[in-house]
């Protein structure tokens, strides 16, 4: 029996909470840390500047408000409706059913976007010889371990955090004071492109929801720690986000930070420190991997969710059958692996991602007329800036999220119609044929 899920590195899905000595402030911070820190680090960086050049620094500021706004939003909702299972379940409560297709479809690619951006980031960082090979197996790895049931526990999630913090604070502070090799000019700076690259930035924010809508088997924080810990974590983010792209940016300069695949190793190497750079892909990987974990925890609760409703096949949601909404969480982020470069690939999380969160926002603004812990404004902000980022982003990113919400919201209706369909039947033939209720009475 396992006792507490702090002792140990691995958990089962349904191992007991964390006690209530563990739910600190600093907790949930570390939790939300380990989830945060991902592809904004390893790939956001390169993106965003080849969109907006040195633009891409303020840039970070606005990402970071629209995530603050959104973490607020999907806390009070947590806390007056925990039952709900996640964004999808509060938007179909209070928007409907199909809204909540729309939104929930949006949630799922945006979330194989980053899942895709996500390994391959981990693949040029860590094996940047076998990038396939690299990419594909560690999200298999990842929906192995879920299937099985295993998860990051607090304490592992604590230490992944902070050794992940601490190179790349080595990182920024060695990039700041080794003088930067001779490079090309700079690209040209599009500050009319700062509000997409807040878009591409605000996937460095997401993972919040760990601490603010908890999955099963995690802690629960209450709403007075929240208070702190949600500013906390995204000012630490934003920090730390800030710290590392005006790093990036000194040391390889926009043109080549544009070009780079693999941004944090690249710079290493450029500041002559190749005795770190091996620490350097050892913390890229423990990113990756903790992120990605986080990820598909979230996928599969609102895989569960929807098929809970009908609006996909019920059987996905046996309890004693995690593997098939891994599975297809996996498949998901493959599929966008093949036919997007990561580049595309972070561009189109980032906006399914936002248009996820206009649902949810819009859900929060109707939930919480009466009952909030934050000012109900930033539901309202969140939902305005979600929209305005997303509607901001490369138009191929949009072409590529419409087509892909519109086919997984028709998709839905369809599981939907079909389950009635299916359920009327069993009915009809379960009934008596007419006239032998009144043929036995009589």
């Amino acid at each position: 029996m396992i006792c507490d899920c702090v002792d140990v590195t691995l958990t089962p899905t349904g191992a007991v909470r964390a006690s209530p000595e563990s739910r600190s402030t600093t907790t949930a911070v570390a939790l939300g840390l380990g989830a945060v820190l991902g592809v904004g680090v390893l790939l956001g960086p390169a993106t965003a500047t080849a969109l907006a050049g040195r633009p891409a620094l303020p840039a970070v500021l606005l990402a970071a408000l629209t995530a603050l706004c959104c973490a607020f939003s999907s806390a009070d909702q947590h806390r007056v409706d925990p039952g709900a299972g996640g964004g999808y379940g509060h938007v179909r409560n209070h928007l409907g059913a199909w809204p909540a297709r729309i939104g929930g479809s949006a949630f799922l690619v945006g979330r194989a976007g980053v899942a895709a951006a996500l390994a391959a980031a981990f693949a040029e960082h860590v094996f940047p010889d076998q990038r396939w090979t690299a990419a594909l197996a560690v999200l298999g790895g990842t929906a192995a371990l879920g299937a099985a049931g295993l998860r990051w526990s607090t304490r592992a999630s604590r230490v992944a955090a902070a050794f992940v913090v601490v190179v790349l604070l080595l990182v920024v502070l060695l990039c700041f004071s080794v003088a930067p090799p001779p490079a090309a000019p700079p690209a040209p700076d599009t500050p009319a492109e700062l509000v997409g690259a807040a878009g591409l930035m605000v996937v460095a924010f997401t993972g919040f929801e760990r601490i603010t809508a908890p999955v099963a088997g995690d802690p629960v924080f209450s709403a007075r720690r929240l208070r702190v810990a949600v500013p906390v974590l995204v000012g630490i983010t934003l920090l730390v986000v800030l710290g590392v792209l005006a790093a990036l940016q000194h040391q390889l300069g926009t043109a080549r930070l544009a070009l780079s695949p693999a941004p944090l190793r690249d710079a290493t190497n450029a500041a002559d420190a190749a005795w770190l750079v091996p620490l350097v892909q050892f913390a890229a990987g423990v990113a990756a991997v903790s992120a990605l974990h986080a990820l598909f925890a979230g996928n599969r609760r609102t895989l569960a969710a929807m098929a809970g409703n009908g609006d996909l096949p019920p059987r996905l949601a046996a309890a004693r059958r995690p593997w098939r909404l891994d599975l297809l969480t996996a498949a998901g982020a493959v599929l966008a692996l093949v036919l997007l470069t990561p580049a595309q690939a972070l561009a189109v999380g980032a906006c399914g991602t936002l248009f996820h969160h206009a649902f949810s926002n819009a859900a929060a603004r109707i939930l919480l007329q009466e009952d909030h812990t934050w000012p109900l404004r930033t539901a309202c902000a969140g939902l305005g800036l979600s929209v305005l980022l997303a509607m901001s982003l490369p138009v191929h990113a949009l072409l590529v999220t419409f087509s892909a919400v519109a086919a997984g919201t028709a998709l839905t209706g369809l599981c939907s119609a079909l389950g009635v369909r299916r359920r009327a039947r069993l009915v009809s033939s379960a009934a008596p044929p007419p006239g032998t209720s009144g043929t036995a009475g009589s």
